[in-house]
């Protein structure tokens, strides 16, 4: 968890009535219910931390479902209610889990999702400053920032494009780094009695300590940034509803609002570009999507996530012009000159203990570029660097990035030819 300054002015307080939850009196009857059966015995206190409501909503709650004879109270602890299912609270209770079973935190309203993410669009600007920071353990060409920098302050998708290993996904990774601000973001939301969970723990990262009084149905989390690759499928753009519970899971970039959705290796997915621009060319023109509960409830929500695409793949390779329109920032990430390979090199010895020179380098840039016949790649040096520290520890020489150590990595790195193709002949003819 990170630390970052939360006054609690800024933000939601917890609300004190059932009117200001904003969501159906009844949905909180049930959460209680089902908590309470699961629980078999709780406690006002306790019950009000599990569904991150005020004592005094639960505290009335549980008023009514006494009167209902639902529930009863088995006694006091301090000043605390011992409460306890009765037998008709546990079929009442598995009769509407038939419908939804969902006992955690209370949702927020859908309106106020929607008011909450766009009222935190845009708050922390984004100036070759805040770039500089962010890319700081980064060797970066000069004159990058310039492409860079205000095809993420403008409106719509980053195209980054380019050859293998330039580097692409380092920089995607990094931007979510730009951003300072701390965002809220709802434990699961609600609309037409559906509730939808969209906290995600794997990645929203929650500040410490959160404010004290807020609303606990929100957490203040450093801004999300989602990154996916060619394991990106349709499915996960959409709602998607637990069978055994009839709860939803919020879509990726539903978790991504606020922050940055970044799709890596674009074009590699099961879904062709086609079919994945398709689906959001409405979200990526008007910053609203829209999404469909499984009884055909439609309903809108913010899209306020940065989409980064990033590929080996030329532009003109993925569609046709219309395609690239609906893209307009593309930004190429190419080779890196030699003096940022040697600065590379030398910050990945360092960082490794591994002693190196300039002599060093220029061999291994030669080698690189006899080998491969491509241009130099920011990923040979770390590349390189740990494969030597493997060979240093087995053979037990001295962490030395000489012409000999080079010499016997590139000797296990670099995929050997057989002239004569006799290997793969035989292996063919044996199979």
């Amino acid at each position: 968890m990170s630390s970052v300054p939360a006054p609690a002015a800024q933000y939601p307080s917890a609300p004190s009535t059932i009117h200001e939850l904003g969501v159906p009196a009844s949905l909180i009857e049930d959460i209680i219910l089902q908590r309470l059966v699961i629980d078999g015995r709780s406690s006002v206190t306790r019950m009000a931390a599990a569904t991150a409501l005020s004592v005094g909503i639960v505290d009335a709650t549980v008023d009514g479902l006494r009167q209902r004879l639902l529930l009863e109270i088995q006694g006091m602890d301090g000043r605390d209610y011992i409460l306890a299912p009765t037998e008709k609270g546990k079929v009442e209770a598995a009769s509407r889990a038939a419908a939804m079973a969902y006992a955690g935190s209370a949702p927020v309203a859908l309106d106020d999702y929607t008011r909450v993410v766009e009222a935190q669009k845009g708050r922390s600007p984004i100036t070759a400053a805040t770039l500089n920071e962010a890319f700081s353990d980064l060797i970066i060409e000069p004159g990058f920032f310039d492409e860079l920098g205000p095809a993420l302050v403008s409106k719509g998708a980053v195209f980054l494009y380019g050859p293998p290993g330039t580097g692409k996904t380092s920089l995607a990774e990094r931007m979510i780094k730009m951003y300072k601000d701390p965002v809220l973001i709802p434990r699961a939301v609600e609309f037409d009695r559906s509730i939808i969970t969209v906290f995600d723990p794997s990645i929203h990262e929650p500040v410490t300590p959160q404010p004290e009084g807020m609303d606990g149905r929100w957490v203040l989390c450093l801004r999300p940034c989602v990154i996916v690759g060619g394991e990106l499928t349709a499915t996960q753009l959409d709602l998607k509803r637990d069978d055994s519970t009839g709860v939803y899971r919020a879509p990726l970039q539903m978790k991504a609002n606020n922050g940055i959705f970044v799709i890596d290796d674009f074009g590699r997915q099961k879904m062709t570009p086609e079919a994945l621009l398709n689906r959001w060319i409405v979200p990526l023109s008007r910053q609203v999507d829209f999404l469909t509960l499984a009884h055909g409830a439609a309903f809108t929500i913010p899209f306020d996530a940065k989409v980064v695409f990033s590929t080996n793949m030329r532009p003109d390779q993925l569609g046709d012009d219309a395609f690239a329109r609906r893209i307009p920032n593309k930004v190429f990430v190419g080779a890196i000159d030699a003096p940022a390979f040697d600065q590379i090199l030398a910050a990945v010895c360092k960082g490794m203990g591994i002693g190196c020179n300039q002599e060093a380098a220029d061999y291994l840039k030669a080698l690189i570029k006899e080998q491969t016949g491509t241009d130099l790649r920011p990923y040979y040096p770390a590349d390189f660097a740990k494969t030597l520290l493997a060979i240093c520890e087995y053979e037990g020489r001295p962490k030395v990035l000489d012409r000999n150590a080079i010499d016997r990595v590139a000797n296990i790195y670099f995929t050997k030819n057989d002239d004569a193709g006799s290997w793969e002949t035989q292996a063919m003819v044996a199979a």
